[in-house]
């Protein structure tokens, strides 16, 4: 994979290949994988959140005829996740697009169709993003064991905390 590395910047990690190319060359780097190095099986996409400034868009595609793997991946900035769409490179990429865009608010612009695709109707936010606050935690109480003395028998409990995620000003927990 000489050209590959000649032009993208590519690492080995335990037996696999991956490369990182800036958001301006994603469609590129997938146009040249596919038609230049056979890679033409799309497997997945997916985001990562790498709070507190980027996400990372990783896609994992496949060469059917020497059975290799590349991981591929991009970063855009938090505040204006944006990237263009790979649907019109893969079509296998409008689904994973949607779901990415779904639960971590990455636009993909030129999406043909980029609309919800799990979550129920009127749902707000991006789960997946680690500042996204779930309420089950705080309307349902921490499920840990008590701490000495919670039961109301021997020692006095220490401070009670909050569960993650949950913030300070929601209030303490009931006992």
């Amino acid at each position: 994979m000489n050209t590959l590395a000649e032009r993208y910047e590519v690492s080995e990690s335990f037996g696999e290949t991956t490369v990182d190319v800036g958001p301006d060359r994603w469609i590129e780097l997938l146009t040249h994988v596919r038609d230049e190095l056979g890679f033409a099986f799309f497997d997945w996409l997916t985001g990562v959140d790498e709070t507190p400034d980027a996400f990372c868009v990783v896609a994992h595609v496949y060469n059917l005829e020497t059975g290799r793997r590349l991981l591929l991946r991009t970063r855009v900035p938090s505040d204006d996740p944006r990237l263009p769409t790979a649907v019109a490179v893969y079509r296998g990429a409008n689904w994973h697009e949607r779901e990415t865009y779904e639960m971590f608010g990455v636009i993909f612009d030129g999406h043909p169709y980029l609309e919800p695709l799990l979550l129920p109707d009127g749902f707000e936010g991006h789960p997946l993003r680690k500042d996204f606050i779930l309420a089950a935690r705080v309307a349902k109480p921490w499920p840990g064991a008590k701490e000495p003395g919670e039961s109301g028998h021997g020692a006095p409990s220490r401070r009670k905390t909050l569960p993650p995620g949950v913030p300070a000003d929601w209030g303490a927990p009931d006992a």
